[in-house]
C-alpha cells in the first residue's frame, strides 16, 4: 500500500510504495507514455487521454486528461535528471492547481523479495521500493495536501498495473 506524508515546512510530499517487480520494469511503466496512459487514472475519477515524453535531460513531457465530468486538464514539464532504472527527476506544471512549477523526484531502489518455505525464508525475486519527493510547494497548504493524496492514488495505480496488469478501466478505489 502506498503511503505519503507532508514535510513539516509544507514544501514537499514524500510518498513510497513497494512494487513486486524489478526497477527496470517500474522505470518503464513511469516513462513510457503508452503505458502511463494505461494506468494513470481511475474509472469514475479521471483518465489520461494523451501522453508524450522525450525521456532525456532537457526533454519535455506532457499529459492531457479528462475528468469523469468531462473537464479536461494538462500536466507538463521537463526532465532534469535521468539515471535508468534508478532515478527520474522532472518539473511538474498542472493546469488544475494554482501551484507554481514544482519538482518530482522518483527514486527506484531494488529490494529482495522473500517467500516462506519449509526451510525458512528465501529470495524469490527482486522488487522495487519507489520513493517520490514532490517539492516546491512553498507552504501552499492546499496544494501540498491535494498532491499528497494524489500521490498515494497514483502509486497504487502504478503498482496494480505493474504487478497485475490493471488498467484505468479495471481500477476502482485503489489507494
Amino acid at each position: 500500500m502506498a503511503t505519503a506524508q507532508i514535510t513539516p515546512d509544507n514544501d514537499a510530499v514524500l510518498a513510497e510504495v513497494l512494487v513486486a517487480a524489478p526497477p527496470a520494469r517500474v522505470f518503464e511503466a513511469i516513462t513510457d507514455p503508452r503505458q502511463t496512459a494505461q494506468w494513470w487514472g481511475q474509472k469514475g475519477m479521471y483518465r489520461i487521454i494523451e501522453s508524450q515524453g522525450d525521456v532525456r535531460p532537457g526533454g519535455k513531457w506532457s499529459t492531457r486528461g479528462r475528468g469523469d465530468d468531462g473537464t479536461e486538464f494538462t500536466v507538463h514539464g521537463e526532465y532534469l535528471e535521468i539515471d535508468p532504472p534508478r532515478l527520474l527527476v522532472h518539473t511538474w506544471n498542472p493546469s488544475f492547481s494554482k501551484i507554481r512549477e514544482t519538482v518530482v523526484r522518483w527514486e527506484l531502489e531494488p529490494q529482495e523479495v522473500h517467500g516462506l518455505h519449509q526451510q525458512g525464508p528465501h529470495k524469490v525475486g527482486t522488487g522495487t521500493l519507489v520513493r517520490i519527493r514532490h517539492s516546491g510547494f512553498a507552504g501552499n497548504i492546499e496544494g501540498v495536501k491535494s498532491h499528497s493524496e494524489g500521490w498515494k492514488r497514483v502509486l497504487g495505480w502504478m503498482q496494480a498495473f505493474v504487478e497485475s496488469g490493471k488498467t484505468v478501466d479495471a481500477t476502482t478505489g485503489v489507494t
